[in-house]
């Protein structure tokens, strides 16, 4: 499955008014979620999950905008299963911490997934309210890590 199949696939969905739509084709499964906020409607995103054969990668976009109270918020969860770090090494502070203002693209945490070290950035600009995970703690798929709120 490539790129322009993927878009497609949207642009049927987009078409058709679908919400979610699911394809399997050999031995790759893509499903394709339209988010809704409540009042406000569609937020444009979209939840991204593929699956290869014996391998299992999966990915996920950052979840959806959440009502929290009277606050909104952001769950970022994790795009894989690993091990979660806030930092570089034992040594060396968090990349986050709960009050800082983070920006796209931004460096929060790191998931060791296969001795390799994957830096997990943020998608959107935010003040991280509460970290969900404990440092060097195994995490799932689709497993939250981060509350945001969104600035």
């Amino acid at each position: 499955m490539n790129i322009k199949e993927i878009k497609e696939m949207i642009n049927l969905m987009n078409e058709n008014s679908l919400s979610e739509l699911e394809v399997e084709k050999d031995d790759m499964r893509i499903r394709l979620k339209k988010t809704v906020n409540g009042i406000e409607g569609f937020d444009g995103q979209l939840v991204l999950q593929g699956q290869t054969g014996q391998a299992g990668v999966k990915m996920q976009a950052p979840a959806a905008v959440e009502d929290k109270s009277t606050i909104k918020t952001v769950e970022i969860k994790s795009p894989m299963v690993g091990t979660f770090y806030r930092s570089p090494n034992p040594e060396a502070a968090a990349y986050a911490e709960v009050g800082a203002v983070i920006e796209p693209g931004q460096v929060i945490c790191i998931i060791e997934a296969m001795k390799l070290m994957n830096e997990i950035k943020s998608e959107i600009k935010g003040k991280i309210l509460e970290v969900l995970v404990d440092n060097a703690e195994p995490v799932e798929f689709g497993q939250p890590l981060f509350l945001i709120e969104p600035l």
